[in-house]
């Protein structure tokens, strides 16, 4: 069981752990050192913390271990884009899953997003199923990723 939490600067180290590794291997960053988790959490937080809020964020904790992040960026009023990390030594046990649900009901019932889009890496099959669990829908290829999306229960897509 994982829970969705605030992000604070103590996690930097933990970051620094999830950013490394296999874990780098379907995203499109180097591993980070311990000052540049600083700077991302610096960022993350004040992207987070601005108004109007075009930034939600949150780490992804199993009994007090900070496992990975996931996040909504807003890409217009009513739509964001979806994206999600987990540190290596937890891929395969439902977390991803369950933080992408969390994460879309808190955006479906506290935020005014309509919609969200979220795209994986292509040899990144374990990503796709996430995402297709949570009943986004695959929309082709862009870019070489594919996309895929999910609107809010009742809105027009």
């Amino acid at each position: 069981m994982i829970e969705l939490r605030e992000l604070t600067m103590d996690d930097a180290p933990a970051l620094q752990r999830i950013y490394s590794g296999a874990s780098l291997t379907y995203i499109e960053r180097r591993a980070l050192g311990i000052d540049e988790a600083v700077d991302l959490l610096t960022t993350t937080l004040t992207c987070a913390r601005a108004e109007p809020r075009t930034l939600w964020a949150f780490g992804i904790a199993a009994d007090d271990d900070l496992l990975g992040m996931v996040r909504l960026q807003c890409r217009t009023e009513r739509h964001a884009s979806l994206s999600y990390l987990l540190r290596e030594d937890s891929w395969g046990r439902g977390y991803a899953t369950q933080a992408v649900a969390d994460i879309l009901r808190r955006a479906f019932t506290t935020t005014r997003m309509a919609s969200i889009s979220a795209r994986h890496h292509p040899d990144n099959a374990a990503s796709g199923r996430v995402l297709q669990k949570n009943e986004f829908i695959y929309r082709g290829i862009q870019d070489g990723w594919p996309l895929y999306g999910i609107h809010k229960p009742g809105a027009a897509p």
